[in-house]
């Protein structure tokens, strides 16, 4: 029997459900210091966001399908994508810290972030001349020496490791 079509082994139901949590985490992350922290992201940072909007229901949908025992090609195909998703994301998470460094100009519209709008009271066009959209040259904040997207560069290449070697079903 190939590997394709043998059943879905350990490996690959505890890729997708580490994937699911770890990519849920990061996402959620992001939200919290959006919405909890008060940190407005940048047109990048919302862009790195994607693949994690993405890759969480389908990883959700991998340990589904592993564990209901579908073809291990559906899982480890899911896997693949999974692993793809991290990978453009890596790729997100250093562009936008090249940028952030200087190593490269960011996209022309990088302050184009429709953000909310508090008035306090006030009439809007007042608080719009106060708001300030984010720029994706200037990290809102470092922990460690590395600002968001570079912490998000290591957590997509981890993650991108993890997807792709679950797919092959290495352990």
């Amino acid at each position: 029997m190939s590997s394709l079509t043998q059943p879905t082994s350990s490996v690959q139901t505890v890729t997708a459900l580490l994937l699911l949590v770890a990519m849920a985490a990061v996402v959620g992350t992001a939200l919290g210091f959006e919405h909890i922290g008060g940190y407005i992201p940048c047109k990048l940072c919302l862009e790195q966001r994607t693949p994690y909007y993405i890759g969480v229901p389908l990883m959700a949908v991998a340990a589904l399908s592993s564990t209901l025992h579908w073809p291990a090609m559906i899982t480890r195909g899911l896997l693949l994508i999974g692993g793809l998703l991290m990978l453009y994301g890596l790729g997100l998470a250093a562009y936008h810290s090249g940028v952030e460094w200087g190593w490269w100009p960011g996209p022309a519209d990088c302050t184009a972030v429709s953000a909310p709008v508090n008035t306090n009271g006030g009439g809007i066009l007042d608080a719009l001349n106060t708001v300030m959209p984010p720029s994706c040259e200037k990290a809102a904040l470092r922990i460690l020496g590395l600002s968001m997207a570079g912490w998000n560069v290591i957590a997509s290449l981890i993650l991108t490791v993890i997807a792709f070697r679950g797919a092959t079903g290495k352990p």
